[in-house]
């Protein structure tokens, strides 16, 4: 083994599913069998986790994709490079509005998301007050948002003022009748249509490409000066990552997870059968995953190009796509 440059870490992460490679990495020692000292520190946003990455108080994170390009072009505001070598899940959000306003507008989780989003826009066009949240502005989830808007009204889509929410406030507001629907993670749609809140009506698959969702992400500077550890943080996850996808029963897992407070509601084999199966599903999901591909970097950077207005060339969004890999240009 290579002499580790540094073995007490600070690894942050957001409440959600796709940070169970992460927490069953720890459950099980695998980073301590890497000879790394491992705190996990939960946070309550992507702007905190975000910042107190960029600013050297979190080594390493779960992190949305997009943040790496974010971070590239300096439209987060910081500009400190981050990258990324390991892939913790794809595309895998999906989009809920609240059951008052599906019932209002006839809206049916039979309905294709074109026929959902023509139902939304015209209600809006109509003068109905319509507020849909998503989970960052640089995110998967945002660019879904607005590219199932589109399918019922491009220059809605394009205009429309979305709320940003952290994912675990998500249930709380739309219980509040704060938001009408959002773009998030599981479990939060699964939860808050369990409560009868909410109801599922697109997957973001059928919106978008499948690419990079969550990744682990670091700041260049702190990957250049801890290849060996890096190497060991991502071996860990790996290992773990392997679990999820060969463990003949995950009931191990689902007890970590209620223990974390990510599944926060009652779920079972016998209790809303067909959304623990969905659960289990999502969670085998984010076993083995390929790593990062530029072509993902680059769609994201595209769509940062069509909503955010920003102006780039072919080789700006090539040379980004490459940097957020680590990637070195020449």
């Amino acid at each position: 083994m290579n002499q580790l440059e540094k073995k007490d870490l600070q690894l942050g992460y957001i409440p959600l599913l796709d940070c169970t490679a992460i927490l069953w990495a720890q459950h099980q020692g695998y980073f301590d069998q890497q000879g790394l000292n491992v705190t996990l520190v939960k946070e309550a946003s992507w702007a905190s986790l975000r910042d107190r990455m960029a600013f050297g108080l979190l080594d390493v994170t779960h992190c949305l994709s997009a943040m790496l390009p974010a971070a590239a072009t300096g439209d987060d505001h910081l500009g400190i490079p981050l990258q990324t070598s390991q892939v913790l899940s794809t595309t895998r959000a999906f989009i809920s509005l609240s059951q008052q306003l599906c019932y209002e507008l006839n809206i049916s989780p039979t309905d294709t998301p074109t026929d959902s989003a023509r139902k939304i826009t015209q209600a809006m066009q109509q003068g109905k007050k319509i507020q849909l949240a998503h989970v960052f502005k640089q995110s998967i989830h945002h660019y879904c948002l607005r590219e199932w808007l589109a399918l019922g009204n491009t220059e809605l889509a394009q205009n429309y003022r979305l709320s940003t929410l952290p994912p675990p406030y998500m249930v709380e507001a739309i219980a509040a009748r704060l938001i009408d629907g959002f773009c998030v993670g599981e479990p939060w749609n699964i939860q808050a249509q369990i409560q009868g809140y909410s109801q599922i009506i697109a997957e973001s698959r059928q919106i978008i490409p499948e690419v990079a969702d969550k990744v682990l992400a670091t700041t260049q500077e702190w990957a250049v000066q801890h290849p060996n550890t890096l190497s060991a943080v991502k071996k860990a996850i790996q290992q773990a990552q392997h679990d999820l996808t060969h463990l003949d029963r995950l009931d191990e897992v689902w007890r970590m997870l209620e223990a974390s407070e990510i599944i926060r509601f009652n779920c079972s084999d016998h209790l809303h059968v067909e959304s623990f199966y969905k659960i289990q599903n999502i969670i085998r999901s984010f076993g083995v995953q390929k790593a990062p591909q530029v072509d993902h970097f680059k769609w994201i950077v595209q769509q940062m190009s069509k909503w955010e207005n920003l102006e780039l060339s072919t080789a700006e969004v090539e040379q980004i796509a490459q940097q957020c890999m680590g990637i070195a240009i020449e």
